[in-house]
């Protein structure tokens, strides 16, 4: 048996081939007998609200839920590009919201799952405009804003990060590696999860006199990213 993971599929409507693989994958053996499927965020390119009456947030719930009625828990965490999805799309779609930073036991190894952006704190200019935007009150004023706003908010917002990231030195947008001795000194393990980076890789280093472990999930821009644990193994593989 197996836990699976995937992040950062950014699906949208631009990129159909890789919504076809996500539901593909979804249907495959693999995840219909896997113990459990996290998705540890940035599944869409854009969410705006659970009550968004586009096809993309249909299929996606179809897929994930057909998952859950196999008796597969799917397990979600958002990331930031959908941290407006809620309880009522979670509960359409037959997932389980978990808090970024929840550390799960795969096969009695205690195991941090993040997201991965909070890692990233050299970049000061994004962590700032995640902090504006991660409070109630931005969330229920834009949640508030009729759907063709917060669909034309969205393309902005996708806009500035293209040119942000275009701007911005690639190692600054990395995690830093303070950041991920801190938190994960402070959740009491060693071994961590996430994706956000797009820099698919296992690190191994030292903390605290103990060898701890880094997997850093793939994005699916182009094909799609998986990591496969079990008792004794972690393979993370391209589709």
């Amino acid at each position: 048996m197996s836990t699976l993971f995937i992040a950062d599929l950014h699906l949208d409507d631009s990129r159909p081939q890789i919504t076809s693989l996500f539901e593909q994958y979804l249907a495959s053996d693999e995840v219909r007998r896997a113990d459990a499927l996290y998705i540890l965020g940035d599944l869409v390119e854009a969410w705006i609200g659970d009550d968004d009456d586009a096809e993309l947030p249909q299929r996606i719930a179809r897929a994930t839920r057909a998952v859950r009625d196999a008796g597969v828990p799917a397990y979600f965490m958002v990331g930031n590009r959908d941290f407006l999805l809620g309880e009522a799309f979670a509960e359409r779609a037959g997932f389980t919201l978990l808090e970024d930073g929840t550390v799960h036991d795969l096969y009695g190894t205690p195991t941090l799952l993040m997201h991965g952006d909070v890692l990233c704190t050299d970049d000061v200019a994004y962590q700032a405009v995640r902090r504006s935007v991660r409070t109630p009150e931005w969330k229920a004023q834009v949640l508030a804003m009729p759907l063709e706003a917060r669909r034309a908010l969205a393309a902005k917002a996708r806009a500035e990060s293209r040119a942000h990231t275009n701007s911005t030195q690639e190692t600054i947008m990395d995690v830093s590696a303070d950041t991920v001795s801190q938190v994960m000194r402070h959740a009491g393990v060693t071994h961590l999860i996430h994706g956000h980076t797009h820099r698919p890789a296992v690190h191994h280093f030292e903390l605290d006199s103990h060898t701890a472990e880094r997997i850093v999930l793939g994005d699916w821009y182009e094909q799609g990213s998986v990591l496969r644990v079990t008792s004794d193994s972690r393979q993370l593989r391209a589709l």
